[in-house]
């Protein structure tokens, strides 16, 4: 096949195209690719009889793409970077990416409440019941009121309140001296302020940094610095596991110590120590401590504070007494603490009746002594400690077939208006899990604890 002239200028040109691309230096891929589309296109016009226009046009589009090159190199460089980051995500090959660390770092999801259970557990059964009988010891009546049928007479010290005797408007003859008027407006001051508080407040545990300032100071100032909690503290119950360790070293190691209900530790010390910063007792044993001169209620000295929660509205009047004769502080438990307790072991105690039986929720009562369950003085010191300490160490907690129920006694039944089981699996939610203990604030930020067994 013979070749024009004009052709043979075509391939010429062509081939002078193939040489000037053929000796650049860089070897990127898109450069490679320009290349080759230019030839291509030099190619198929030079078929058409083109060539000349598109050369030329292809000249302007060399400038064009030497213009742009350093937007294409930038726009390429952030894909690499982005598919190299892509990669080691995927693959796990670097610490900071790896998904395991990522699943550590991120927040764990909020745990899931029964709805149900927590309705449930807020409905105080013995309410009514309570109101009753604030309402007639307010007025007075000491006769008609819950606690007035336990004990017909009521001792405080010196004082002896006979409730048989009444005056013509059904009062006390003794609340007609000027003694005794004295103490019943404390009373009734006490009693009604008590009450008005009364209420589920979620926040409350934040707000048991008052204590600390009372313990400290003998005073509740609000000017004085806050958030000075305790930097260790040992919860020491009363369980006859006790006599099997040898932990009272460590537990007197702490900086504060709490002990329940006047247990002794005279003749125990190797097992439970033998410090305490605070008794911590229920209002039936300072009712006991009212019968003897002078209030006396002291097993771990005169110098160490006393606080408790009530367990029959009555017993208000003990603590009027005896209050007016103390040195140090002689506290109640915040009623809104009191109600926060309550509700959540009872969540607790509903919670273990469904999964251990196939009774229906509304059979929990009837199996936990209805009204008159109650939270135990251990669980509550445990939640005090919550809220007043940077750490939590709790002794003395637990049972066994071979243990007394406490230490220091010949007791070894439990009393059944305490769901000592439900308690437990709080103590390990507090170790274990305790933004999965409910009613409390998620503000609340919860101490390590540790339970010594």
């Amino acid at each position: 096949m013979e070749i024009t002239g004009d052709k043979v200028g075509g391939v010429g040109m062509v081939q002078r195209w193939r040489s000037m691309w053929g000796q650049r230096t860089h070897k990127t891929t898109i450069r490679r690719r320009s290349e080759t589309q230019v030839v291509d296109l030099a190619e198929n016009f030079f078929h058409s009889g083109s060539v000349e226009t598109t050369l030329t046009k292809e000249k302007k589009g060399i400038m064009m793409k030497r213009s742009v090159r350093p937007i294409f190199s930038l726009v390429f460089l952030v894909a690499a970077a982005a598919t190299l980051c892509f990669r080691i995500m995927v693959s796990g090959g670097g610490e900071v990416f790896s998904p395991k660390n990522v699943g550590e770092a991120a927040q764990k999801p909020s745990p899931v409440f029964n709805a149900t259970l927590l309705r449930f557990a807020a409905v105080d059964l013995a309410e009514d019941s309570l109101r009753q009988d604030v309402e007639q010891l307010v007025n007075g009546n000491f006769r008609g009121s819950e606690s007035g049928r336990h004990r017909s007479f009521l001792w405080s010290g010196r004082y002896r309140l006979d409730i048989r005797a009444r005056s013509a408007k059904g009062v006390p003859v003794q609340l007609r001296s000027p003694d005794f008027y004295r103490l019943w407006l404390d009373f009734r001051r006490y009693l009604q302020t008590w009450w008005r508080n009364h209420r589920f407040h979620p926040d409350v545990m934040s707000d048991m940094v008052n204590v600390v300032k009372i313990l400290k100071t003998g005073v509740n100032d609000t000017d004085l610095k806050s958030g000075m909690k305790y930097k260790t503290c040992a919860v020491v119950g009363n369980s006859g596991i006790l006599l099997k360790t040898d932990l009272g070293d460590v537990i007197d190691g702490h900086e504060f110590v709490i002990r329940l209900n006047n247990a002794r530790t005279r003749g125990f010390e190797r097992n439970v120590g033998s410090k305490t910063s605070l008794s911590f007792v229920n209002s039936n044993i300072l009712h006991i401590c009212a019968r003897r001169e002078g209030c006396f209620c002291h097993p771990y000295g005169e110098k160490v504070p006393i606080m408790m929660y009530m367990c029959q509205m009555i017993h208000f009047l003990d603590y009027v007494v005896c209050n007016s004769s103390r040195k140090v502080p002689l506290m109640i438990t915040d009623p809104q603490f009191d109600v926060l307790c309550a509700r959540i072991v009872k969540y607790y105690s509903v919670s273990r009746f469904l999964k251990e039986t196939d009774k229906p929720l509304e059979a929990w009562a009837g199996s936990h002594d209805g009204s008159n369950f109650h939270y135990s003085s251990g669980m509550q010191a445990v939640m005090l400690a919550i809220g007043i300490c940077d750490k939590v160490s709790i002794f003395g907690f637990g049972k066994s077939e071979s243990s007394k129920h406490h230490y220091h006694t010949n007791q070894k039944g439990e009393l059944h208006l305490h769901d000592y089981q439900a308690e437990y699996d709080l103590y390990q939610d507090l170790v274990e899990r305790p933004d999965a203990i409910p009613f409390i604030s998620d503000k609340f930020k919860f101490p390590p604890v540790v339970i010594h067994r």
